[in-house]
């Protein structure tokens, strides 16, 4: 059996995480952090949690657990790791901090010194399908952000068959409210949020983008540069990812399919449509699924990917990931 602690319960990632380990049958919880909400029980947050009670982050008992998942802000998550990982315990990163392979890059977009630079090559970047050779016995895990993760299983077997692409990649992506977190802001009220459909900090603004040119480029150090467009959507939950690509030299559609089926045939959690049939929400919301549609326009292949942000986004990628760190079956408690 396993024990987890899990920082952060009490935000949308935090929540959806304790649920699914509350019914993981090797996890065992033993500590539920939150400096918001310390002393209170997780119930009294949410309705339909376990009454789970919240204790403070600084008093967390690492002599009792195995890993610890940290679903806190960027910056605060380095530095729980960085004890967290000094009393021997492994970690499981939700935040950005882990991600990126450069101090100065983390620094440039998200406006901080990097609170443990020490730890950067040592951290695996948590994108399943792609690390299992690594995640096995690794003490720290960066799981990908949500916006990252629908756009890289959207583009990886084209990338990875080192086909010439003419720049740019064009990446739209439409997320829920719930991947701005739990506080309220002016811009994810729901007066706000209701009845409209927002692009925001779109181009090469969003901080995802270092993320994700990241990976592309340990892929194929040939692709092109991402023009990406995130949007907020006016549902809950769930991320489509439109992405435009423009193939070099001569390539058919049917060929295109078979890399992604090939590429995708033995996974659990990501699934290439029939022909004709394009991603949407409703294959993936409350799932740990990914799903993907291939459209050919002319010379440009139309990519449409779809997850559920707060699981395959965040909560049930770490836990897949925890699952091949620990020998596990990698879709013990994620279906069903």
């Amino acid at each position: 059996m396993i024990s987890a602690g899990v920082f952060g319960a009490t935000g949308y990632t935090g929540f959806e995480l304790i649920k699914i380990l509350e019914k993981h049958p090797e996890v065992e919880i033993q500590f539920a952090a939150s400096q918001s909400f310390t002393g209170q029980i997780l119930a009294n947050i949410y309705p339909k949690a376990p009454p789970l009670p919240l204790i403070d982050g600084r008093n967390a008992p690492y002599d009792q657990v195995d890993v610890v998942f940290l679903c806190l802000p960027h910056a605060a998550a380095a530095e729980t790791a960085v004890t967290a990982l000094a009393a021997g315990v492994k970690v499981i990163d939700l935040s950005a901090d882990f991600r990126l392979e450069d101090a100065a890059v983390y620094e440039e977009w998200y406006g901080k010194t990097h609170p443990a630079p020490h730890l950067l090559e040592t951290a695996v970047y948590g994108l399943t399908e792609f690390a299992r050779d690594q995640l096995p016995g690794a003490n720290l895990v960066a799981v990908p952000g949500c916006y990252p993760t629908s756009v890289l299983l959207g583009l990886r077997p084209l990338l990875a068959a080192q086909l010439p692409l003419a720049p740019p990649i064009i990446a739209n992506a439409a997320s829920g409210v719930s991947g701005a977190g739990r506080k309220a802001t002016p811009t994810t009220h729901f007066m706000n949020v209701a009845d409209n459909y927002t692009p925001y900090k779109i181009g090469r603004a969003h901080r995802h983008l270092p993320e994700i040119e990241q990976v592309m480029r340990w892929w194929n150090p040939d692709a092109p540069a991402l023009i990406f467009s995130p949007h907020l959507l006016p549902v809950p939950r769930g991320i489509l990812s439109t992405i435009y690509v423009t193939p070099q030299g001569a390539w058919d559609l049917a060929h295109i399919r078979q890399l992604y089926a090939d590429a995708y045939a033995n996974e659990p959690f990501v699934t290439l449509l029939p022909p004709g049939k394009l991603a949407s929400l409703a294959y993936v919301t409350h799932t740990n699924r990914c799903v993907i549609g291939l459209t050919q326009a002319d010379d440009t292949l139309i990519i449409t990917a779809a997850i559920d942000n707060l699981i395959k986004g965040a909560a049930g990628q770490a836990v897949q990931d925890m699952n091949v760190v620990f020998g596990l079956e990698e879709t013990v408690g994620l279906t069903g």
